[in-house]
């Protein structure tokens, strides 16, 4: 629900998953080590013993600080769909992936004992699996723009570095892929239009209520004012990603202007002004004399509502987005592209 942005672009749920865990982990690592087996993924207990404790704690708080520090990473960068959805759906999802990913775990063991005979009685712990599911949201809905080239045939774009996160957290651990699997595949059958998950896994309105009366008002803080102020560069540019879906802005509109001088020096740069007319001057005297008669003028293409959305989560005006996606006729990759290099 598009609606539900405003209410909830301080992600609460998001830095409450950040920290808390976060916490409890290092303090598990560094003071309280005796206490770490209550908070093991021991599936042998679980299936034998019926200890169906374990698959809350087990499945909660990482053992392991590298897992630790690459999740956090992860829910951070993927703290722009609580923004996007508003908290009660992102929490649909996590509690439905993590649901979802707790039972094919137990089934992905069972078919790698049958098949290849491995038993295998605990999985390494922590909230991987809804972290794991998220990809799946990320890979279908962020837009993809190309920030670099290497070595002119390697494309580097906004998503390359979760991705290289999520690669590193699959080969922190031997039997981690196991959690990598059924992460995604519990992301597939959530966000499946067929199954219909989400109306059966979903968070009831009145405990989304008392989540909002708890954690909103301890883990919100408020967007800055002025984004100017001395000594701020860095909170300026988080803000300002969490609002462009994990583009940064400004740096990637330096390496834009940078390949495009590359090119033009090369010969072969796309000359966007011969595509489109200057967005940022289009209201401008001088520009009058360049706007094509209305003969030649095609006319306006219809524009989704859903794509100008997005492109004002990122930070641009709606003005701007409508006249990016007539011009490039509805194709969000082309119309974010224009608008970072204007």
């Amino acid at each position: 629900d598009m609606t539900s942005i405003g209410a909830d672009n301080k992600a609460p749920l998001s830095k409450s998953l950040l920290l808390v865990p976060s916490a409890i982990s290092i303090l598990l690592t560094l003071l309280f080590q005796h206490y770490q087996k209550f908070f093991a993924y021991n599936l042998q207990a679980i299936k034998d013993d019926f200890q169906i404790w374990r698959l809350v704690c087990g499945r909660t708080i990482c053992l392991d600080l590298k897992d630790t520090f690459c999740s956090s990473l992860l829910i951070y960068n993927f703290r722009i769909f609580e923004r996007r959805y508003g908290s009660r759906k992102f929490s649909s999802f996590l509690l439905g992936a993590w649901m979802l990913s707790a039972l094919f775990d137990l089934l992905l063991v069972e078919i790698t004992q049958y098949i290849f005979g491995i038993t295998i009685n605990s999985l390494p712990s922590g909230f991987l699996g809804p972290v794991f599911a998220l990809f799946v949201p990320f890979y279908s809905s962020i837009p993809r723009v190309q920030v670099a080239q290497v070595l002119g045939h390697f494309s580097i774009t906004n998503k390359t570095l979760v991705y290289i996160l999520g690669l590193q957290l699959l080969t922190s651990g031997s039997y981690i892929w196991i959690l990598a699997l059924s992460g995604l595949v519990s992301g597939i059958c959530y966000n499946s239009s067929i199954l219909k998950v989400h109306r059966i896994l979903c968070v009831p309105s009145w405990v989304a209520k008392i989540f909002s009366w708890t954690l909103e008002p301890i883990f919100s803080s408020a967007e800055p004012t002025n984004e100017v102020q001395v000594g701020m560069g860095a909170t300026v540019d988080i803000q300002r990603q969490q609002r462009m879906e994990l583009l940064d802005r400004q740096i990637m509109m330096s390496q834009v202007a940078q390949m495009r001088r590359q090119r033009q020096q090369q010969g072969g740069m796309i000359n966007w002004n011969r595509l489109f007319p200057p967005l940022r001057h289009r209201h401008n005297a001088n520009y009058q004399d360049h706007r094509p008669s209305e003969q030649d003028t095609p006319p306006p293409t219809e524009v989704s509502e859903e794509q100008v959305a997005r492109l004002m989560e990122m930070g641009f005006s709606r003005g701007d987005a409508l006249e990016a996606l007539r011009a490039s006729n509805n194709d969000l990759n082309v119309a974010t592209n224009f608008l970072l290099q204007h």
